[in-house]
């Protein structure tokens, strides 16, 4: 396609539904009703919500129309990076809408759930093959509780030896939630600086890795999308002083099927199934965050989890060492579906080809992009590059002029200022589903956006200029949100 993804037809308005709504107007007939009207006590009911009247038409205009003002998957290419935002088999969403499936009550008996217990007693085992680990829980909701997991199981494990510990070790590449989780457990987090090359050097983990540090949580690859290659050295000399070392799973698109994170020195790790495994995510969820552990951990690990014996399937307790349930009954449960499903129809050759992909596809933007935009770490990258606005700086433009430059022309945005390690970063992640020909004029559109900063930077300043609404107010938009459209 020639041209710019963005356009400037027609942007509907919407009101409120009380706005729209007209006394007398209905949204379905109802058939006269045979059984005699019986009258209710006042005393027991108030006057109720003022439901605005309205016809079907009026509800599916309001509700189609707010649907187009959203971005998505499935509109476009979604760059944002660290969130792996990529399409979403359709087949996958069929299966965790399956009646049977969806319909199932959590409060069943195991011997009325055989079906939906041998998917998640399958996918386990998946997880545990795809990442090297020996168990897993599929309890946690979302990666920032896969690792609040991870350091309950770390705490746990520390107090059953007797030992107290209070630090944790966590680079400035690391995620973001990070150092909050480990605090959340009565860990105090040390920042670890990572070296000119954006990688961790086992000499700064050494040196700080003593008796009272229980570990280090590691995200690999790291948020500048480059792999930790001294990750085997740095877990060796943290097991050396007794620690425990934490894998941060978010990107583990990556790496499918090439990096052994068991192998690496892991003993901890969580996944983010909204991410790598095929789920829509974004706007605060769903999401899916299982912990995987080493055989030795296995006893903290979250309850219940699904096992399977002469009975069949079945959900068991945990034992006196789990952490507890971290989640209302038994996870986020059309997430698993989605992730069973879309590693059921991938199998083991597809899931390392999407990971070979995404790797490609992150260098080739890369590549392409380099020289436009400054790349402060001109390494290999993984799954995301990250850029920054420094050759910009002399025309008075900074990352989010151009990122809400981008959206004049029908991209969602990148992320922006993260990972903190790169001032006025841009981090790209196009993921493994993006077709060259897209990524090509994703990244003409944005050599078009340098150019205008160059050449008329005030246009950058106000932009967008063709989206629905103008530039916000960032800061009071979050301190005073007007959510009337």
């Amino acid at each position: 396609m020639n041209g710019t993804v963005g356009a400037s037809g027609l942007i509907l308005n919407e009101p409120l539904l009380w706005e729209k709504g007209r006394k007398g107007r209905r949204g379905m007939s109802m058939v006269e009703s045979g059984v005699p009207p019986a009258p209710i006590d006042a005393g027991l009911c108030d006057e109720g919500p003022d439901f605005p009247d309205l016809s079907e038409i009026d509800v599916i205009r309001h509700y189609t129309r707010l649907s187009q003002w959203n971005f998505g998957i499935d509109s476009g290419m979604y760059p944002l990076g660290s969130c792996t935002m990529k399409y979403n088999p359709k087949i996958n969403e069929r299966m965790a809408a399956t009646p049977e499936i969806a319909c199932a009550h959590p409060m069943l008996d195991d011997a009325s759930s055989q079906g939906v217990l041998r998917i998640m007693f399958e996918l386990q085992q998946f997880l545990a093959v795809i990442t090297g680990m020996d168990a897993v829980s599929l309890q946690p909701s979302a990666g920032a509780q896969g690792e609040l997991a991870g350091m309950l199981i770390f705490a746990a494990w520390f107090r059953s030896r007797g030992e107290k510990r209070t630090k944790i070790l966590i680079p400035d590449t690391a995620h973001g939630t990070n150092p909050a989780s480990a605090a959340l457990c009565g860990f105090t987090p040390v920042p670890l600086k990572s070296g000119d090359d954006g990688r961790l050097a086992v000499e700064t983990v050494a040196a700080l890795m003593d008796g009272e540090t229980a570990g280090i949580m590691l995200t690999n690859p790291n948020t500048l999308g480059i792999f930790e290659s001294n990750i085997r050295a740095i877990a060796e000399a943290v097991h050396a002083r007794g620690g425990l070392v934490y894998g941060d799973g978010a990107n583990m698109n990556a790496i499918m099927g090439i990096a052994d994170p068991r192998k690496c020195g892991v003993d901890v790790l969580h996944l983010n199934l909204h991410k790598t495994f095929s789920t829509p995510h974004g706007g605060g969820g769903p999401g899916a965050g299982p912990v995987c552990v080493v055989q030795a951990l296995e006893q903290f690990l979250p309850a219940p989890r699904v096992i399977r014996d002469d009975s069949g399937y079945r959900l068991a307790d945990g034992g006196p060492s789990s952490i507890g349930r971290l989640h209302a009954f038994h996870g986020n449960f059309s997430v698993l579906v989605r992730a069973w499903s879309y590693i059921r129809s991938m199998g083991p050759e597809d899931l390392k080809k999407a990971s070979q992909l995404a790797v490609l596809n992150a260098n080739y933007v890369k590549e392409r992009l380099k020289g436009t935009l400054h790349l402060p770490y001109d390494q290999p990258s993984l799954h995301e590059c990250v850029f920054s606005d420094q050759f910009q700086h002399d025309h008075g433009i900074r990352t989010l002029d151009m990122a809400k430059r981008l959206i004049d022309y029908g991209y969602h945005p990148p992320t922006v200022y993260f990972p903190l390690v790169v001032p006025g970063a841009i981090m790209i992640e196009p993921t493994e589903t993006e077709c060259r020909d897209d990524l090509d004029q994703f990244v003409e559109a944005f050599k078009a956006v340098v150019q205008e900063a160059a050449d008329t930077p005030d246009l950058l300043l106000q932009a967008p200029v063709r989206a629905k609404l103008r530039r916000l107010d960032e800061t009071r938009a979050a301190r005073h949100p007007c959510l009337c459209g």
